[in-house]
Formats: C-alpha cells, sequence, structure tokens
C-alpha cells in the first residue's frame, strides 16, 4: 500500500454550480497525484498536491519521442451518496499494457486504483450531481530524462489530474454523424494502435480535421493494410446491431480494447443477446444497409459511455441509421451502464468500486 502524502491547497478555486455547462475537459479541480519513478529505486514519493503547471526541462524525452500513455476512468455521485468508480481495475490492467508496450514500469494494481481513489476523495466536492455529468479521472505518465538520444527514459512522473464533464459530444445522447476514413492510416497490427498513448491521437487528427469540415462529428478508421475491414472510431469502440445480433470488430492488436465495450459484449451475454466479436467489412456494412438489415450503429467509450450513431459516410455514400434517431438497444445499453454508475440500477457483475 502507498504511504501517500497529501498537501491540501491554500488557494481553493470555486466549485462550477449546477447552471455551468460543463464543456469536457475544460475546467480542473484542487489537487493532482503525482508520483516519480527512477531506475534502480523504483517509483516513489506519492503525493496529493494542489494543482499546479509542471516544472520540465525543454529536453525531456517526452517532448522529442513521445513516451507518454495516459488513462481515462470516471467517478460518480451516486443516488444514495455514495463516490462510486466503473471497472477501476480494467483501467489499471490496460494501463500495464501500454506501459509495457512502450517501455514505461509498470504500477501494481493496487496502487493504481488507491492513488485514484485518494485523489478522488480530496477533490470529492467537486463530483458534479446534475444528469448526465460526472468527474472524470485523466492517469497519465511521462518519460522525463533530460536526454536527446532514442531510448527508453530513466525517469518518469506518474500524474492524475480530475475534470468534472459534462457531454463528450455537443450532440449529448442524439446520434452522431460519423466519417468512414478511406486515406490515411491510423494504426497497423504490430504498431501502438492498442496501446493508449498519445501517438494514436495524434495520428487521427489530419482525418478528423477532415471529417468536422464536412459536418461529421468523429472518425470510423478502415484497417490500415486493406483498407476495409472496420477497426475503431478516433474516440470509442464501434457496434453494429446487423439482423439481430450485436456485432465490433475483434481485438487486432491496432483496436483499443475499451472498458465499456467489454462492459456492452458482457450485458449482451447477460442478456441472452447474440454478440460478436468477428472481422467486418466496410463492404458487409454497406450491404447490410442496403438490404435493410442494420438496426443500430453506436459507439462506446469512457467519455461519451454509449454515442448513438444517426449517420455513416463512406466515399460518396451516405448512411442514415434509424432515420437519424436513436435505436431501442443503444438506449438500453445507456441506460443500463449509467444506472450502475450511479447506483440506480443493481450491479449484477461487481463492476463498481466504492470511494470511502
Amino acid at each position: 500500500m502507498l504511504n501517500i502524502r497529501i498537501e491540501k491547497t491554500q488557494n481553493p478555486k470555486p466549485i462550477p454550480g449546477p447552471e455551468n455547462p460543463l464543456v469536457f475537459g475544460t475546467i480542473f479541480t484542487d489537487h493532482m497525484f503525482v508520483m516519480d519513478y527512477e531506475e534502480g529505486k523504483g517509483w516513489f514519493d506519492p503525493r496529493v498536491i494542489p494543482y499546479q503547471p509542471l516544472s520540465l526541462e525543454p529536453s525531456c524525452m517526452v517532448f522529442h519521442y513521445g513516451q507518454e500513455m495516459f488513462e481515462g476512468l470516471k467517478a460518480y455521485k451516486a443516488v444514495d451518496g455514495r463516490i462510486l468508480l466503473f471497472r477501476p481495475d480494467k483501467n489499471a490492467d490496460r494501463a500495464n499494457k501500454t506501459n509495457e508496450r512502450i517501455c514505461i514500469p509498470t504500477i501494481p494494481k493496487e496502487d493504481f486504483i488507491q492513488a485514484v481513489k485518494t485523489v478522488v476523495k480530496v477533490d470529492k466536492a467537486w463530483i458534479p450531481e446534475k444528469e448526465g455529468t460526472s468527474l472524470y479521472i485523466r492517469p497519465f505518465i511521462i518519460a522525463t530524462d533530460p536526454f536527446l538520444g532514442v531510448r527508453p527514459s530513466h525517469t518518469y512522473k506518474f500524474i492524475i489530474i480530475l475534470s468534472p464533464v459534462g457531454a463528450y459530444y455537443p450532440e449529448g445522447l442524439n446520434p452522431v454523424k460519423i466519417w468512414i476514413e478511406d486515406e490515411y492510416v491510423r494504426a497497423v497490427r504490430g504498431g501502438v494502435g492498442e496501446a493508449k498513448t498519445g501517438a494514436n491521437y495524434v495520428a487521427s487528427m489530419k482525418a478528423q480535421d477532415k471529417a468536422h469540415e464536412s459536418g461529421y462529428s468523429q472518425v470510423l478508421w478502415l484497417d490500415g493494410v486493406e483498407r476495409k475491414y472496420i477497426e475503431e472510431v478516433g474516440a470509442m469502440n464501434i457496434f453494429f446491431k446487423i439482423n439481430g445480433t450485436v456485432i465490433t470488430p475483434k481485438l487486432n492488436g491496432s483496436i483499443l480494447p475499451g472498458v465499456t465495450r467489454d462492459s456492452v459484449i458482457s450485458l449482451c451475454k447477460l442478456w441472452d443477446v447474440p454478440v460478436e466479436e468477428k472481422r467486418i467489412s466496410i463492404d458487409e456494412i454497406f450491404e447490410a444497409y442496403n438490404n435493410g438489415t442494420l438496426e443500430e450503429v453506436f459507439g462506446t467509450g469512457t467519455a461519451a459511455v454509449i454515442s448513438p450513431v444517426g449517420e455513416l459516410k463512406w466515399e460518396d455514400h451516405i448512411m442514415p441509421v434509424r432515420d437519424g434517431g436513436i435505436g431501442e438497444f443503444s438506449q438500453r445499453f445507456y441506460d443500463t451502464v449509467t444506472g450502475i454508475q450511479l447506483g440506480k440500477v443493481e450491479d449484477k457483475l461487481g463492476w463498481t468500486v466504492e470511494v470511502e
């Protein structure tokens, strides 16, 4: 167990009221968690300190070689007043898989979860209670060696910051429009597509800009080799309901293993809803659209939870889904997952962890 030192701020910021729209990722709480690493010494000096700028050398390796990872999870104020985390063990596991892939020292799962719980407890007053809001938790690790040369860093910082948030997409739970990208490539098997690292996201920005210019919220990526198999959306995994079966691309080394993705698959099995993880091509999606069996499309992710898709654009083809409306399965998944997160729905799968 970590011996976490806590230093409270002497200059607390005003906490946003319920009338504040809470634009995603723009407001940050009073405190942050920090822990350092040195080769030969390991992780040390875990502490919660006032939220503040970082002092780093311009030669820090993170700036030049991109050795960094991040995670994303949320804390919720349950209807009975408890503070709940949703499946933080999955985030800890995924964080360490990313760490292993990009040569960052791993953090014991129990230490990761303890750090999250501690900083959330310190800033629990910042957890918003308005419907559709939560406290977003951003753990990340950066390489801090002041060195120019391509090798793993010998020193790192593990930091957790918190942000009260509303809906990730301006549309909220209203269906979003998705652009299917066939020019640029985000990731390939053997690369870092399955790791949660900034390289995956910067690789998506060019196509994202192109999509936004055409009025689309997000990009749906095809595989980087044959340019025909569905992979994931820029900020979420993707699901299709075709002829009664829920289908999502199989994890293949270039797709992020989403926590909400796993949750939806588990709920399908719990509800006896046919679900398949498989390789599926854009041609199959287009065929399902044309023959009327494409019943629903939705994305899943920590930020948006469930995001219904109301339109797909592939090449010159525009594919409206359910006349742009939300489907019954998308709504059921959203209601169940958010209900579990808020303590409104029985947690039969043991997914929530209380911050005491």
